[in-house]
Protein backbone atom coordinates (compact mmCIF):
# COMPACT_ATOMS: atom_id res chain seq x y z
CA UNK A 1 0.00 0.00 0.00
CA UNK A 2 1.46 3.53 -0.84
CA UNK A 3 1.98 5.54 1.88
CA UNK A 4 0.70 8.39 -0.23
CA UNK A 5 -2.74 9.33 0.05
CA UNK A 6 -5.46 12.26 -1.19
CA UNK A 7 -6.18 14.43 2.01
CA UNK A 8 -9.47 15.38 1.46
CA UNK A 9 -9.27 18.62 3.23
CA UNK A 10 -6.55 20.22 1.31
CA UNK A 11 -7.12 18.86 -2.34
CA UNK A 12 -3.30 17.32 -2.29
CA UNK A 13 -1.75 14.11 -2.27
CA UNK A 14 0.28 13.26 1.22
CA UNK A 15 2.57 11.24 2.28
CA UNK A 16 2.27 9.50 5.53
CA UNK A 17 5.63 9.55 6.82
CA UNK A 18 7.34 13.28 5.99
CA UNK A 19 4.25 14.90 5.40
CA UNK A 20 5.26 16.29 2.36
CA UNK A 21 2.28 17.32 -0.27
CA UNK A 22 2.08 17.85 -3.73
CA UNK A 23 -0.43 19.20 -6.33
CA UNK A 24 -1.73 15.71 -8.18
CA UNK A 25 -4.53 17.22 -11.11
CA UNK A 26 -5.96 14.43 -13.61
CA UNK A 27 -8.83 15.13 -16.10
CA UNK A 28 -12.39 15.60 -14.66
CA UNK A 29 -13.74 12.64 -16.34
CA UNK A 30 -10.89 10.46 -17.00
CA UNK A 31 -11.47 6.95 -17.59
CA UNK A 32 -9.90 3.71 -15.94
CA UNK A 33 -8.99 2.24 -19.49
CA UNK A 34 -7.27 6.17 -20.88
CA UNK A 35 -3.90 6.99 -21.86
CA UNK A 36 -2.30 10.32 -20.40
CA UNK A 37 0.56 12.23 -20.27
CA UNK A 38 2.26 12.99 -17.03
CA UNK A 39 4.22 16.16 -16.63
CA UNK A 40 6.33 16.68 -13.33
CA UNK A 41 6.35 20.28 -12.46
CA UNK A 42 9.05 21.69 -10.62
CA UNK A 43 9.43 25.06 -9.39
CA UNK A 44 12.46 27.52 -9.51
CA UNK A 45 14.95 28.42 -6.74
CA UNK A 46 13.15 30.87 -3.45
CA UNK A 47 10.02 29.63 -4.58
CA UNK A 48 7.62 26.83 -4.05
CA UNK A 49 4.51 24.32 -5.55
CA UNK A 50 1.36 26.70 -4.99
CA UNK A 51 3.52 29.44 -7.28
CA UNK A 52 4.85 26.95 -9.71
CA UNK A 53 0.93 25.77 -10.09
CA UNK A 54 0.41 29.41 -11.06
CA UNK A 55 3.30 30.12 -12.74
CA UNK A 56 2.66 27.28 -15.82
CA UNK A 57 -0.38 26.26 -15.06
CA UNK A 58 -0.97 23.13 -17.04
CA UNK A 59 -3.30 21.55 -15.36
CA UNK A 60 -5.70 24.39 -17.05
CA UNK A 61 -5.39 22.38 -20.11
CA UNK A 62 -5.65 18.55 -18.13
CA UNK A 63 -9.08 18.05 -19.49
CA UNK A 64 -8.46 18.85 -23.48
CA UNK A 65 -4.94 17.51 -23.71
CA UNK A 66 -5.34 14.58 -21.20
CA UNK A 67 -2.92 15.32 -18.76
CA UNK A 68 -1.84 14.10 -15.65
CA UNK A 69 0.35 16.85 -13.65
CA UNK A 70 2.49 16.65 -9.89
CA UNK A 71 3.31 19.88 -8.75
CA UNK A 72 5.48 19.43 -5.74
CA UNK A 73 7.59 21.45 -3.40
CA UNK A 74 11.56 21.20 -2.56
CA UNK A 75 12.14 19.99 0.96
CA UNK A 76 15.69 22.67 1.67
CA UNK A 77 14.71 26.27 2.78
CA UNK A 78 17.75 27.63 3.43
CA UNK A 79 19.56 29.73 2.25
CA UNK A 80 16.79 29.42 0.12
CA UNK A 81 14.43 26.91 -0.65
CA UNK A 82 15.66 24.68 -3.51
CA UNK A 83 16.20 21.29 -5.62
CA UNK A 84 19.01 19.31 -3.69
CA UNK A 85 19.81 15.76 -4.69
CA UNK A 86 20.07 14.15 -1.17
CA UNK A 87 16.90 15.93 0.01
CA UNK A 88 14.66 15.64 -3.06
CA UNK A 89 15.55 13.05 -5.62
CA UNK A 90 13.91 9.81 -3.57
CA UNK A 91 10.81 12.06 -3.01
CA UNK A 92 10.55 12.91 -7.01
CA UNK A 93 11.11 9.64 -7.34
CA UNK A 94 8.54 8.46 -4.95
CA UNK A 95 6.10 10.70 -6.68
CA UNK A 96 6.58 9.39 -10.08
CA UNK A 97 6.53 5.92 -8.92
CA UNK A 98 2.78 6.89 -6.81
CA UNK A 99 1.97 7.81 -10.41
CA UNK A 100 3.24 4.82 -11.85
CA UNK A 101 0.79 2.51 -9.41
CA UNK A 102 -1.91 4.97 -9.89
CA UNK A 103 -2.68 4.98 -13.62
CA UNK A 104 0.12 2.02 -15.02
CA UNK A 105 3.09 2.43 -16.98
CA UNK A 106 0.60 0.43 -19.87
CA UNK A 107 -1.12 4.24 -19.90
CA UNK A 108 1.45 6.73 -19.50
CA UNK A 109 2.12 7.49 -22.89
CA UNK A 110 4.40 10.25 -22.31
CA UNK A 111 6.48 11.47 -19.38
CA UNK A 112 7.90 15.22 -19.55
CA UNK A 113 10.03 16.76 -16.78
CA UNK A 114 8.46 20.45 -16.46
CA UNK A 115 11.34 23.02 -14.59
CA UNK A 116 11.35 26.94 -14.04
CA UNK A 117 15.13 27.88 -13.34
CA UNK A 118 16.39 25.78 -10.66
CA UNK A 119 14.04 23.15 -11.16
CA UNK A 120 14.82 23.04 -14.68
CA UNK A 121 18.72 22.94 -13.79
CA UNK A 122 17.48 20.19 -11.11
CA UNK A 123 15.22 18.50 -14.64
CA UNK A 124 18.70 18.70 -15.92
CA UNK A 125 20.47 16.96 -13.39
CA UNK A 126 17.65 14.00 -12.66
CA UNK A 127 18.09 13.27 -16.46
CA UNK A 128 21.58 12.19 -15.39
CA UNK A 129 20.53 9.49 -13.83
CA UNK A 130 19.64 6.36 -15.11
CA UNK A 131 15.76 6.16 -13.18
CA UNK A 132 14.98 9.26 -15.17
CA UNK A 133 16.96 8.55 -18.11
CA UNK A 134 14.76 5.90 -18.80
CA UNK A 135 11.25 7.04 -18.32
CA UNK A 136 11.31 10.85 -19.39
CA UNK A 137 10.65 11.33 -23.13
CA UNK A 138 10.70 14.47 -22.71
CA UNK A 139 11.90 17.93 -21.07
CA UNK A 140 10.36 21.78 -20.92
CA UNK A 141 13.19 24.05 -19.72
CA UNK A 142 11.35 27.15 -18.45
CA UNK A 143 14.50 29.47 -17.84
CA UNK A 144 16.16 26.84 -16.48
CA UNK A 145 18.84 25.96 -19.14
CA UNK A 146 19.27 25.43 -22.66
CA UNK A 147 20.88 22.35 -24.31
CA UNK A 148 23.00 24.99 -26.44
CA UNK A 149 23.51 27.71 -24.31
CA UNK A 150 21.66 30.68 -24.42
CA UNK A 151 23.90 33.46 -22.59
CA UNK A 152 22.05 34.95 -19.29
CA UNK A 153 21.71 39.00 -19.68
CA UNK A 154 24.39 40.65 -17.27
CA UNK A 155 21.98 42.76 -15.25
CA UNK A 156 20.11 39.26 -14.85
CA UNK A 157 21.53 38.43 -10.89
CA UNK A 158 21.56 42.62 -9.99
CA UNK A 159 19.48 43.49 -6.86
CA UNK A 160 19.92 39.80 -5.55
CA UNK A 161 19.85 39.59 -1.34
CA UNK A 162 19.95 35.88 -1.85
CA UNK A 163 23.54 34.03 -2.08
CA UNK A 164 23.24 32.22 -5.12
CA UNK A 165 24.13 28.46 -4.90
CA UNK A 166 27.40 26.73 -6.17
CA UNK A 167 27.15 25.57 -9.45
CA UNK A 168 29.82 22.61 -10.10
CA UNK A 169 31.83 23.29 -12.88
CA UNK A 170 30.22 20.74 -15.20
CA UNK A 171 26.87 21.04 -14.26
CA UNK A 172 23.44 22.60 -15.09
CA UNK A 173 23.74 26.65 -14.24
CA UNK A 174 21.50 29.29 -15.71
CA UNK A 175 22.04 29.86 -19.49
CA UNK A 176 23.36 26.04 -19.28
CA UNK A 177 22.61 22.70 -19.46
CA UNK A 178 24.45 19.57 -19.50
CA UNK A 179 23.44 17.32 -22.91
CA UNK A 180 21.53 14.62 -21.83
CA UNK A 181 23.01 10.98 -22.33
CA UNK A 182 19.47 9.69 -23.27
CA UNK A 183 16.88 10.08 -26.23
CA UNK A 184 14.32 13.20 -25.42
CA UNK A 185 12.38 15.74 -27.22
CA UNK A 186 13.46 19.53 -25.79
CA UNK A 187 11.74 22.44 -25.81
CA UNK A 188 13.54 25.74 -23.84
CA UNK A 189 11.23 28.58 -23.60
CA UNK A 190 12.58 32.01 -22.18
CA UNK A 191 12.15 35.93 -21.33
CA UNK A 192 13.31 38.02 -24.31
CA UNK A 193 14.99 40.21 -20.92
CA UNK A 194 16.99 37.24 -19.68
CA UNK A 195 18.94 36.52 -22.42
CA UNK A 196 21.80 38.44 -24.38
CA UNK A 197 20.44 36.73 -28.12
CA UNK A 198 18.87 33.35 -28.62
CA UNK A 199 21.86 31.11 -30.64
CA UNK A 200 19.91 30.04 -34.30
CA UNK A 201 21.43 26.76 -34.07
CA UNK A 202 20.75 23.57 -31.52
CA UNK A 203 22.77 20.78 -30.67
CA UNK A 204 20.26 19.04 -29.91
CA UNK A 205 18.78 19.59 -32.94
CA UNK A 206 21.77 18.56 -34.79
CA UNK A 207 21.99 15.27 -32.66
CA UNK A 208 18.96 14.20 -34.67
CA UNK A 209 19.43 15.40 -37.60
CA UNK A 210 16.67 17.87 -37.79
CA UNK A 211 16.25 20.91 -40.60
CA UNK A 212 17.02 24.49 -40.49
CA UNK A 213 15.24 25.79 -37.26
CA UNK A 214 11.87 27.53 -38.55
CA UNK A 215 9.89 30.26 -37.22
CA UNK A 216 6.24 29.66 -36.70
CA UNK A 217 3.51 32.58 -36.37
CA UNK A 218 3.58 34.62 -33.19
CA UNK A 219 1.67 33.60 -30.21
CA UNK A 220 -0.06 36.89 -29.00
CA UNK A 221 -2.03 36.90 -25.46
CA UNK A 222 -4.19 39.48 -24.42
CA UNK A 223 -4.40 38.16 -21.43
CA UNK A 224 -1.94 38.45 -18.54
CA UNK A 225 -0.36 35.29 -16.67
CA UNK A 226 -1.57 34.33 -12.61
CA UNK A 227 1.35 35.46 -10.85
CA UNK A 228 3.65 38.57 -11.08
CA UNK A 229 7.30 38.62 -11.33
CA UNK A 230 7.89 41.84 -10.24
CA UNK A 231 10.18 41.90 -6.88
CA UNK A 232 11.45 45.07 -5.16
CA UNK A 233 15.18 45.89 -6.11
CA UNK A 234 15.43 43.43 -9.03
CA UNK A 235 15.29 44.58 -12.30
CA UNK A 236 13.22 43.51 -15.69
CA UNK A 237 16.08 40.71 -16.78
CA UNK A 238 14.33 39.05 -13.37
CA UNK A 239 10.66 40.28 -14.15
CA UNK A 240 7.94 42.86 -13.79
CA UNK A 241 4.29 42.71 -12.89
CA UNK A 242 2.37 40.11 -14.65
CA UNK A 243 0.99 41.44 -18.33
CA UNK A 244 -0.53 40.57 -22.08
CA UNK A 245 2.46 39.61 -24.31
CA UNK A 246 3.84 38.06 -27.04
CA UNK A 247 5.74 34.71 -28.12
CA UNK A 248 8.00 33.89 -30.69
CA UNK A 249 8.09 30.14 -31.55
CA UNK A 250 11.37 28.27 -33.18
CA UNK A 251 11.32 24.54 -34.36
CA UNK A 252 13.89 22.54 -35.66
CA UNK A 253 11.88 20.16 -38.17
CA UNK A 254 11.98 16.57 -39.51
CA UNK A 255 13.97 15.74 -36.10
CA UNK A 256 14.20 11.43 -36.11
CA UNK A 257 12.15 9.59 -34.48
CA UNK A 258 9.50 12.39 -34.98
CA UNK A 259 11.01 14.58 -31.58
CA UNK A 260 10.09 18.14 -30.82
CA UNK A 261 13.15 20.33 -30.48
CA UNK A 262 11.98 24.10 -29.92
CA UNK A 263 12.70 27.58 -28.82
CA UNK A 264 10.14 30.08 -27.22
CA UNK A 265 11.02 33.76 -26.51
CA UNK A 266 8.37 35.75 -24.60
CA UNK A 267 9.16 39.01 -25.81
CA UNK A 268 9.53 41.94 -23.10
CA UNK A 269 9.37 39.46 -20.36
CA UNK A 270 12.13 38.60 -18.11
CA UNK A 271 12.69 35.56 -15.47
CA UNK A 272 9.60 35.30 -13.22
CA UNK A 273 6.20 36.68 -15.25
CA UNK A 274 3.68 34.08 -15.22
CA UNK A 275 2.82 32.05 -18.58
CA UNK A 276 -0.06 33.52 -20.35
CA UNK A 277 -3.20 31.35 -21.21
CA UNK A 278 -2.60 31.32 -25.06
CA UNK A 279 1.41 30.32 -24.91
CA UNK A 280 0.67 27.98 -22.14
CA UNK A 281 -1.21 25.87 -24.44
CA UNK A 282 0.84 26.12 -27.22
CA UNK A 283 3.71 24.24 -25.44
CA UNK A 284 1.63 21.77 -23.85
CA UNK A 285 0.13 21.26 -27.61
CA UNK A 286 3.78 20.64 -28.37
CA UNK A 287 4.63 18.60 -25.54
CA UNK A 288 1.35 16.01 -26.03
CA UNK A 289 2.23 16.32 -29.61
CA UNK A 290 5.46 14.57 -29.03
CA UNK A 291 6.87 10.96 -29.15
CA UNK A 292 6.72 9.20 -26.04
CA UNK A 293 6.64 5.43 -25.02
CA UNK A 294 9.23 5.10 -22.71
CA UNK A 295 6.90 3.79 -19.79
CA UNK A 296 4.64 1.78 -22.30
CA UNK A 297 7.98 -0.30 -22.87
CA UNK A 298 8.96 -0.52 -19.33
CA UNK A 299 5.44 -2.32 -18.67
CA UNK A 300 5.94 -4.38 -21.46
CA UNK A 301 9.50 -5.25 -19.85
CA UNK A 302 7.68 -6.53 -17.07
Amino acid sequence: MSKIALDESSGLYVDAESGRKFFLDEPDDLKADEKVTFLLNLHGGGSHGIWQHLYFPAQDYKNEYRLVVATPTSKTKEPMRRWVDEADDQWLRDIVEFVCDKYGKDRIKSFWLVGHSQGGMTSNRLLQSDYFASRVDGWLSLSGGRIGPAEIAPSFFEGSDRPMPAFAPDGPRPGRAVIPDCDISFIFSTGGLEIVKLPETSPWAEKYNAGHRVRLPDVVDTEKGQVTGETPGRGPSWGRAARPGTAEVYVYPNASGGRVIADVVRLDKGHTEGYEPKITEELIKMVVGAPGGKWMALAQAG
